[in-house]
């Protein structure tokens, strides 16, 4: 008997051994004076950073004691040629995920008034792979949530490949089935393409995506991205990265499913690292205005059930 107890409490003890750190489920709803020690968050400090204020509240938020208040302000001196202006939350590094591995993660934000209506660069969330120190080039996210004319939409990024068709630079592309419209950098080596938008976008919104490409396939489940003005917006979505076309992306949007999209996403270029990470808040060019948004009831897991609250699960 002695031998069997034993036997388990080793088979037990081995199990554990091999979770990953990645692998832990994370949750903050943001009810304290700081970031929970379950959540794995923290605020990054650095120049662009410094246009952020972070400010754990409970006068605005979607449950429970409190949400955080993320807000960025001018700071970019004219003279500073490519300056952004952020209030981002990161994940800690010890805890990112790998970047041929899945998860989900999960968070709710409202946007403050007055929400942005400019053509300008404004995000939300982003997905990102590591870069070594000392590699070259400037990496943008392989998902990305953005703002645009007051409007949602969502970009993944992969390695340049050839668009199966190109218009003139500043008009939309109008693809066929099977196609979605990309914006081509081959002096980077990286092209973005343009996934999902909310109900309010119109072509020429999107007129910096010039071309088509199959790169990507998309399952659209016929629900648009919320509006901006809805009030809370809760994500959950799943990233598994693969630039030779392995990879896939679930997103759902209170809790209805918004698309699916699998192939080539995220890049494979010399220098960069073995995680992904995720970062959320405001960040945008540098601009004139002050900008705020809400955020609440973050989460992350291997598992579906943990994040998708409501909705059902896919087959993955």
């Amino acid at each position: 008997m002695f031998r069997a107890v034993l036997f388990a409490a080793s088979i037990a003890f081995a199990g554990s051994a091999m979770a990953q750190p990645w692998e832990t489920k994370l949750a903050d709803g943001f009810e304290g004076e700081n970031f929970a020690p379950e959540g794995g968050l923290y605020y990054r400090e650095n120049f662009e950073q410094t246009a952020g204020t972070v400010e754990f509240q409970d006068a605005v938020k979607r449950s429970g004691n409190g949400a955080l208040k993320l807000s960025v302000v001018p700071t970019c001196p004219d003279s500073l040629d490519g300056c952004s202006e952020r209030a981002e939350i990161w994940e800690k590094t010890a805890l990112r995920v790998p970047y041929d591995q899945g998860v989900w993660y999960g968070f709710a934000v409202k946007f403050a008034d007055p929400i942005p209506k400019e053509d300008h660069r404004y995000l939300i969330a982003q997905w990102k792979r590591e870069i070594d120190p000392g590699a070259e080039g400037d990496f943008s996210p392989f998902l990305a949530l953005r703002l645009e004319y007051g409007k949602l939409f969502v970009t993944v990024e992969t390695n340049y490949l050839m668009p199966l068709s190109v218009g003139p630079e500043g008009t939309a592309a109008t693809c066929k089935p099977g196609q979605v419209p990309v914006w081509g950098r081959p002096g980077v080596n990286q092209m973005r393409m343009l996934v999902a938008a909310d109900s309010h976008w119109k072509l020429e919104d999107g007129n910096l995506f010039n071309g088509c490409t199959d790169a990507v396939k998309i399952t659209n489940y016929g629900n648009p991205l919320p509006d901006p003005n809805s009030g809370w917006i809760d994500f959950a979505i799943y990233t598994l990265p693969g630039a030779s076309g392995t990879g896939r992306i679930d997103l759902y949007a209170n809790g209805k499913p918004i698309f699916t999209a699998t192939g080539h996403i995220g890049h494979a270029d010399k220098g960069l690292g073995k995680n992904q990470y995720f970062k959320f808040g405001p960040y945008r060019a540098a601009d004139t205005t002050n900008w705020t948004l809400f955020y609440d009831d973050f989460r992350r897991s291997p598992n579906c059930a943990d994040v998708l609250r409501e909705g059902t699960c896919p087959s993955l």
